[in-house]
Parts: C-alpha cells; structure tokens; sequence
C-alpha cells in the first residue's frame, strides 16, 4: 500500500512538475517524494473538516516558498509606518487640520520649509505624530485600510478609501526608492520570496502639447483607421523629439541606479512601467509610449501596465481607446510584455454592459499576456469561450484577494479564481498593495488555502505559477524555477521532520 500511495502522489504532482520545467532536468530523489507525501499529507490535515485549523495553517504558509509576486504596486505595498520614517528624515510635517485659506489639507504631507506660522502651528512633525496616539491611529487609518472594517467610524466607500491613500503618502513615496526597495527586498525574503516583479513609476509624461488636439479628439468609438492615423503622426513626432528622448532615457537610467544592488543570490527584483487611465487620450498615450521605449530600452524594466480605477468617468469612456493604443505600441514593441489591470469591477461599480467586455479587450485588442484581477469575468460576454481561450493562450490571471475583498466587496465562494481553476486558466496569488490593505503574501496565502482548500500539488503549482508567469527571460526563469525546486525540497523536509518527529 505505501507503494501504491508513493505511485498516486508522484501522478497527481506531474503536471506540476511539468510546469515548473524541471522534470526532465532534474528528477526528483526518493527522499524528496516522500517528504512531499508526507507535506501533502500533514497540509490535507490542516485544511480537512469544516474548520480549518487557521493558526497552523498560517505557520505552514508563512514558512512556505512562496515564488515571486507579480501584481504589485510600489507605493502601495510601503507601510504607512515607513512612510512616517521617512517624513522624519526629509523633516517634513503633517497637517493635523483642515485650514482651507493655508491650502492645509488634513493627513497630508507638507513638503515646503519656508511655512508661514500659522501652517506650521497646525503641521505636525513626524515626531509629534508619534507623540499624539490618537491622531497616529486616525494617519494610519486614511493612509492605509487599517480598521476600515473591524470598528465603526466615519467613513468614505472602501474603492475611494483605498485610491485616496495614495494622494496622502504620494509627497514621499519617490522620495526614498533605494531605501523603499530595501524595504520590499527584505520583507520579501522574510516571507520566503525570491521574486518581485513591481509597478514602480510611470512612464514621464512626455505629450507634445501642439499635437495633442487631433489624439484627445478620439474616443473609443473612433474606427482603427482614426485611430491608426492619428496614432502613427503623434508616434512619428515623439520619436523624432530629443526631448523626449531625454526623458525616456532619464527613467530608464533611473531604475538602473536605484536597484542597483538590489539583486542578490537568494533575490531578484524587476519593473513595470505603467500609465494611468484617468488622464486625457494625449496623455495616456505619450505616457505609454515613454513606458513601452524605456522597456524596450533597460531589461530591468520587463513589462507595461495601466493603473487607476477602472470604473472612473475617464476610465470606461476611453478603455477601448487605450486598448488600441497598446496594441499600436505593441505592435512597434513586440518584446515588451503586457500586464494590464482589467475587469477590476463589479455589477453595482459601473452598468451591466461596462462589465461585458474588459477583459476581452485587453487580450483581444491589446495583447495581454497577463490579465490584473479579472473579477468581472463572469459578467463578459461570451464567457466561457474567453476562458477556454486564455487557457489555450495560456494567460494567467493575477489574483488580489484581499484587495478584491476590501475594494469590491468580492471574496470567498463570490471570488471568480473558482472559475478560472474549474476552467483551466491559470492563475497566480499576489498582494496587489500590501501596504495599504495591511497584508503580506503568507496571508494572501492562508487566504487562498482556507477559503478554496486547494490540494497540496495544486497549492504548490500556483507558486510555480508566479515564476512560470514571470516577464523573466527563458533563462532567468529556469534559474528560478531551480531555486524554488530547492526551497521546496527544504521546506518538505522540515515540514517531514515537524509530522514525524520520531523519524527525524
């Protein structure tokens, strides 16, 4: 029977094994498969039963390999505590009240030294901060999530709670980017990670303000031949412009400096560049332009993104607009991957047809090879056959699913990884912004394996999922996925010597 037991592990591991690209290259050893029976075993236990033994199940994530993190924001995933640090440093202050005839706006940081008396008096130090509990607690609360939802109080909607934090901790995020990388470097490798793949900065806005009129006159109803020629003009006139060249080159040079370092042999850290949707069509696009050029240019910057919230006025007016202009960047890139944020939305966000169509777009229009949240999947039209096609096109989905929860109300049987797991899409466990939700990837985890009790093989083969799905080239990836093969071979072994201490 042990045998026979030993035969039916090593058939249900296959195809993870075969997805990681490691079974040809390196078979596993007679030990590992039995401290892998042994894992799979003890975690069967810890999730069996209509009660999940949460506390154990935690200490077995949070020791857990846990691959890289794919969606994630670098402002976002920063701590408001940190960001408080850092006011310190710059000697920055923190307005306590709002004084409309100062331009003081409660919470928000003051960056200017030469203050009146009267702002200074109401902008607090990052030291009176920490010296006020009480105005502490309520800075924590609009700069992150924290206690939104475990205690009454007055509050905004939690999709508007969630993007405002960002306009308060905003003054500082750039301030400090070798220091915030640091930070995220070594609270990845606290939680078993050895890679992060993070939307850093936009690429610069470098819109040419006399060709501008022809390109904000588009909509998302204009045909592909307007769109194609106004598109083509306003590319011709950026490339030839030296000054936005400067600039494109400038970012690129930037991202060099500031992660410099930042790889080592147990991390790796690389970049999206991104523009936000909010903004008007020239703008949009000369952003996305200077994010495709800088990732063409420096192969640390590996893919392209889009970020804002995707129910804004600007947002649904212009999606398919902005679409298109991936896929005409696309198509004078072709090696810069797309990881696009789409069908972050739900039925009472926006009307029932705005929910039809988001994420086709962005694998049918743009070229997607990763899709950010998808949650909106299940309201798209035609949506079986788009599920059977991103698992044929073999596109993951990114999933946030504590972010899912706060910012749309989405979480357990409700959250659609159910159907992309019954449909065969692949999909990966991120963190989306950590930071603001006051998460880490170990509860992202905990999350995913207490509400959807997915057997060990397919825990550990969405971890391989988070290399596999990387924007890493085909060699970097196999030097991952031969790291996470011995993390793995680690942690099973622990794990082994934990549920049989008497075999140690």
């Amino acid at each position: 029977m042990k045998n026979k037991s030993c035969e039916i592990l090593i058939c249900s591991l296959l195809p993870l094994l075969v997805a990681g690209h490691v079974l040809a290259r390196t078979p596993s050893p007679p030990a590992a498969t039995k401290n892998t029976l042994v894992t799979s075993q003890y975690y069967a236990r810890l999730i069996a039963g209509p009660v999940t033994d949460l506390a154990r199940l935690n200490l077995f994530v949070s020791a857990m390999p846990k691959g890289g993190d794919l969606h994630h924001h670098y402002s976002g995933a920063i701590y408001a505590e940190t960001y408080l640090d850092w006011v310190g440093k710059r000697n920055f202050c923190i307005y306590r009240d709002n004084v409309p005839q100062l331009k003081a706006q409660k919470y928000h940081i003051e960056a200017r030294s030469d203050l009146p008396a009267a702002a200074k008096a109401v902008c607090a130090s990052a030291d009176e901060v920490r010296q006020d509990n009480g105005f502490y607690r309520e800075l924590l609360q609009r700069w992150s999530d924290k206690d939104y939802d475990n205690h009454s109080h007055d509050q905004t909607p939690p999709d508007q709670q969630f993007f405002d934090t960002f306009a308060y901790f905003g003054p500082i995020s750039d301030e400090y980017f070798r220091e915030g990388l640091q930070w995220l470097k070594d609270s990845a490798k606290a939680e078993n990670m050895q890679y992060l793949e993070t939307m850093l900065k936009s690429g610069p806005n470098v819109a040419l303000a006399g060709m501008n009129a022809d390109l904000d006159a588009l909509t998302s109803a204009s045909s592909d031949e307007q769109v194609e020629q106004v598109l083509r003009a306003y590319y011709a006139a950026l490339i030839a412009d030296t000054a936005t060249a400067t600039k494109i080159k400038e970012y690129a040079d930037m991202v060099d400096e500031i992660a410099a370092g930042i790889d080592d042999a147990d991390f790796t850290m690389r970049f999206q560049a991104f523009a936000v949707r909010g903004f008007a069509p020239s703008r949009v696009f000369a952003s996305l332009y200077s994010s495709f050029a800088a990732a063409h240019m420096n192969k640390l910057i590996v893919g392209v993104n889009i970020v804002g919230p995707e129910n804004g006025i600007v947002a649904m007016r212009d999606y398919t607009l902005h679409m298109k202009m991936f896929r005409f960047l696309k198509q004078r890139f072709p090696d810069v991957k797309l990881a696009l944020h789409a069908g972050e939305l739900t039925l009472s966000m926006v009307p029932p047809d705005g929910l039809q169509s988001h994420i086709a777009q962005a694998i049918q229009i743009a070229g997607a090879n990763r899709i950010g949240h998808g949650i909106d999947i299940t309201y798209e039209a035609h949506a079986y056959e788009l599920m059977d096609s991103m698992k044929q096109l073999d596109i993951p989905v990114e999933v946030n699913l504590s972010s899912n929860a706060f910012i749309l109300g989405v979480k357990n049987e409700a959250h659609p990884v159910t159907a992309y797991k019954a449909h065969g899409v692949p999909f990966v466990i991120s963190t989306d912004d950590a930071g603001v939700s006051r998460s880490t990837m170990s509860n992202e985890y905990l999350l995913y394996a207490s509400r959807y009790k997915p057997s060990y093989a397919e825990l550990k083969a969405t971890v391989y999922n988070s290399i596999r799905y990387s924007f890493l080239s085909d060699k970097e990836k196999q030097d991952q996925l031969q790291q996470l093969n011995r993390r793995f071979s680690n942690f099973e072994e622990k794990i082994r010597k934990l549920a049989s201490p008497a075999k140690k």
